[in-house]
């Protein structure tokens, strides 16, 4: 889920860090201990901060950080998954070969 491509923000990811990682605790006692840093800064950079502003501030990166919803990440990820899942690596040949028909 992690992006390949650089973000403008990306310059800010150091300084943010702590905030990240208060976020990541919060999700952590919510009960998903799976999420990682990397995805939510994809999350972030990729949905949240789409159309990123060339003179934000980093009280504003930082109160979009705290505003995540665990069920907007979740939602995001899940649509990420279907993206890039190639959903026919579960079946067989021969089960391909029966769709095919």
């Amino acid at each position: 889920m992690s992006s390949t491509s650089t973000h403008i923000y990306d310059q800010y990811r150091s300084q943010v860090k702590p905030v990240l990682n208060s976020k990541l605790e919060e999700f952590h006692l919510l009960g998903y201990e799976t999420i990682k840093e990397d995805e939510l800064w994809a999350f972030l950079t990729n949905k949240k901060w789409r159309k990123p502003a060339q003179d934000i501030r980093i009280s504003e990166l930082v109160q979009d950080i705290l505003n995540v919803k665990v069920v907007d990440y979740m939602n995001f990820a899940t649509i990420e998954a279907y993206k890039t899942a190639d959903l026919f690596s579960v079946l067989s040949e021969e089960e391909k070969k029966e769709l095919l028909k």
